[in-house]
């Protein structure tokens, strides 16, 4: 669905990223995983041309994307960004509705698609009169997920769409979020610096570091099997955390 052949972004002659290659199957969720600063973000806006590549080639089923249109690329690639991005003087139903009015779709169908997506995504029908900012932080990003999804899009871009949330309303969204029938053969590909987050929806992984990717592959191998020591490091640092988090609140009760 995705292929990524040795892409490169230079800003100011600095390289963010350096000759990074993937490929994700159709229908499969691959993880792009690192700190702040790594090129993970960089690297998911050029699948969508929000930012472009210095060199390299993307394809996106079949095509190569830059010989296609941006703004008709971006209407059939769904996109959540941590900051959520719905417009804060549309209300939820005219956030929602952006994408369906520019594919000139009927007002039925996009009221009988908002209401159906709302309700999968726990969100009651009234909150589509209601505007961004008399929503919480993750009634937002339920919001800006319904966007991205209702024009059912082949191929869906997370960048740390849950990042900005507390560790418990991050935990319910999320796992509503996989439970979405919507999902069904999705291609996604998410970015996060969460490696429980990666481990949990990922088919496939790659750790990046300093614009490069140090090791990609399935969730077992970078666990089991990491190639060097920053991997290592990585994957082990933050699952000891989310351990000693546990074993704190296990002791408390």
């Amino acid at each position: 669905m995705i292929i990524a052949d040795h892409i490169c972004k230079h800003f100011n002659g600095i390289e963010a990223v350096k000759d990074v290659s993937f490929r994700v199957g159709e229908g499969e969720t691959m993880v792009l995983l690192g700190t702040s600063g790594c090129g993970k973000t960089t690297t998911l806006k050029m699948l969508n041309r929000l930012i472009e590549p210095t060199s390299g080639r993307i394809e996106i089923r079949g095509k190569n994307i830059s010989e296609e249109n941006p703004e008709v690329l971006r209407r059939s690639i769904g996109y959540v960004s941590q900051s959520n991005g719905l417009f804060p003087h549309y209300t939820v139903a005219e956030n929602i509705a952006v994408v369906p009015k520019l594919l000139n779709w009927p007002a039925n169908d996009i009221g009988t698609h908002t209401d159906r997506l709302l309700e999968q995504l726990k969100l009651p029908s009234h909150f589509k009169n209601q505007y961004p900012g008399e929503l919480s932080g993750g009634q937002q990003q339920r919001v800006a997920i319904a966007r991205a999804l209702i024009a059912d899009p082949p191929v869906l871009l997370l960048d740390e769409p849950f990042g900005a949330l507390d560790p418990i309303t991050r935990a319910s969204v999320r796992k509503d979020f996989r439970e979405l029938p919507a999902l069904r053969k999705k291609t996604i590909v998410l970015v996060t610096h969460d490696v429980q987050e990666a481990l949990e929806m990922g088919n496939h992984i790659c750790l990046m570091d300093n614009g490069s990717i140090v090791q990609q592959g399935k969730p077992g191998d970078l666990l089991y099997r990491p190639v060097n020591e920053f991997v290592h490091a990585f994957i082990g640092r933050q699952l000891d955390d989310i351990s000693r988090i546990y074993e704190r609140l296990s002791a408390q009760e």
